[in-house]
């Protein structure tokens, strides 16, 4: 692989979780990797006082504790190229002390204007921090590029997002900004494409004639780990349904781009979003299911309820699941239901797709008038990560009993070495200037669009039921009441890709 521009990376909020848990470990992957430029510094910003050996050492702390250190050597010669100024992200003028640091970086590592900004700050931060950086010039560079990389929530609906959006324009320009959405940095996820169209066996399949329903899961099993005062300000639908699983909505139903080019990929994903069919606010109680997840004993252990957890209000509505049946109008999909849930404190954690194929118009073999069910194709971002076909075969022995088997392909049979993490991918694009995997603001708005009927019923109209779950079950009951035909219900996955069952052992 080609090397990125020398470019200095930007922290701010440099002193928080995720730069520590994902952000450092990640650029200290491509670094292994001999994938970071030659000339290259990275310079943790926040408010927190650090020198630069003592910022260093935080980090060192974090690569052993994330278990990403293997040559001790690499480490310490990493951790050279790390910096760190504090700088008050409110005040204009603490942005004069960033700007003569980033000058003595650029002498010191012999590196031109380049120049990328990861805001992995509060959201409300998000206008401020651009703004601040264009005052003293920071957002353009005459001897090179400048990119800005912005956390989701993009904005919390679609006003606010829509507000944010106008104010980062008046002092950036649109392709400078990337939008990150770690679900789209999974190789798993970015495997949906290569699996659709380099496959000439799927393609002619891949539409409403012989698709059933199409269904989309992302599971947790953790609770809200004490992050009351941000879940209590999103919910399910906001933290994980409006931004990552419409987008892997995007790539399981996009036409064939036209190249592997980023505006070509982009476009259609965008298109399905544009063609998502509206959502009357008398029909919200009817394609939509929430949940909040109740005090109960995980393997023995008790679990709080949501509201019972810190920083939570006790008679909070906020949902902890949501699930969706939604339509895509369009010639591809016109009048196959789509099915999307996400929720805490489930039975195990796992994201998948999984595509419904329709059943035989004529099923011979069925035993006292019971039908089985129809042929899955099992698409597993994460864990045991790979592709599963559950199809039927015959049980040896007299008469024609049909069993359903599976076959199975795991992803990690391809490569000896690791699954790069998703960050790990994201910024190394982003680095390149590749924005294939990043949300363009075109597709932040219609998920937006789409989901503001929900929301906004949500919120007002008392009629719609908050249904509890007991933590460590699969949520409301009433959640398989949204699947259209006989004997259908969400397939309950396992930890392991070929198991599922709502009772299996996890």
């Amino acid at each position: 692989m080609n090397k990125p521009d020398s470019h200095l990376f930007v922290i701010f909020g440099a002193s928080g979780d995720l730069t520590k848990r994902k952000l450092v470990p990640a650029i200290y992957s491509l670094y292994v990797q001999n994938l970071l430029p030659d000339n290259f510094a990275l310079l943790g910003v926040s408010r927190s006082i650090f020198s630069d050996t003592a910022f260093r050492e935080k980090m060192k702390s974090a690569l052993h504790e994330f278990k990403v250190i293997n040559d001790l050597t690499k480490v310490e010669q990493f951790l050279q190229k790390i910096f760190y100024e504090a700088v008050d992200s409110t005040k204009a003028e603490d942005f004069g002390i960033l700007k003569n640091k980033l000058k003595k970086l650029r002498e010191k590592f012999k590196i031109e204007g380049n120049t990328i900004f990861y805001l992995s700050t509060p959201p409300n931060l998000y206008s401020v921090i651009p703004k601040n950086l264009a005052i003293h010039g920071l957002n353009t560079q005459k001897d090179g590029w400048t990119r800005l990389i912005i956390e989701k929530p993009f904005g919390y609906d679609y006003n606010s997002a829509q507000k944010l959006e106008s104010e980062l324009i008046e002092s950036w320009e649109d392709e400078k900004i990337f939008r990150i959405d770690h679900y789209l940095g999974k190789e798993t996820v970015q495997n949906l494409l290569v699996t659709r169209f380099s496959n000439g066996i799927f393609e002619p399949l891949w539409n409403r004639n012989y698709i059933h329903h199409v269904e989309v899961t992302s599971a947790e099993s953790i609770g809200i780990e004490e992050r009351g005062v941000y879940y209590e300000s999103t919910g399910a639908l906001r933290d994980m349904i409006q931004n990552h699983l419409l987008q892997i909505v995007g790539l399981i139903a996009m036409e064939p781009p036209s190249s592997l080019e980023p505006s070509a990929i982009r476009n259609e994903i965008l298109k399905v979003l544009q063609s998502l069919r509206s959502i009357k606010k008398e029909d919200v109680g009817k394609v939509s299911i929430r949940g909040q997840y109740l005090a109960s004993k995980i393997k023995g252990e008790p679990v709080l309820g949501y509201r019972d957890e810190k920083e939570v209000d006790p008679n909070s509505t906020v949902e902890t699941y949501a699930a969706l049946k939604f339509y895509i109008d369009n010639w591809r999909w016109g009048g196959i239901p789509f099915y999307i849930r996400s929720g805490k404190r489930l039975p195990t954690s796992v994201n998948e797709v999984v595509i419904h194929f329709n059943k035989t118009p004529h099923f011979l073999f069925s035993k006292d008038g019971e039908v089985n069910s129809c042929n899955q194709l099992v698409l597993r971002i994460q864990p045991d990560e790979g592709i599963l076909l559950k199809f039927g075969m015959k049980i040896p022995g007299t008469g024609f009993e049909v069993q359903n088997v599976n076959m199975d392909f795991h992803y990690s049979d391809l490569s000896v070495d690791r699954i790069p993490s998703a960050y790990e991918r994201l910024l190394y694009d982003s680095m390149k200037g590749d924005s294939t995997l990043f949300a363009r603001i075109e597709e932040v708005m219609a998920a937006w669009k789409f989901l503001m009927p929900v929301l906004n019923a949500w919120e007002n109209d008392k009629k719609i039921p908050l249904f509890g779950y007991s933590a460590g079950t699969w949520g409301p009951e009433h959640a398989d009441e949204l699947i259209e035909g006989e004997n259908m219900s969400w397939r309950y996955p396992c930890k392991n890709l070929a198991d599922d069952g709502v009772y299996c052992e996890l």
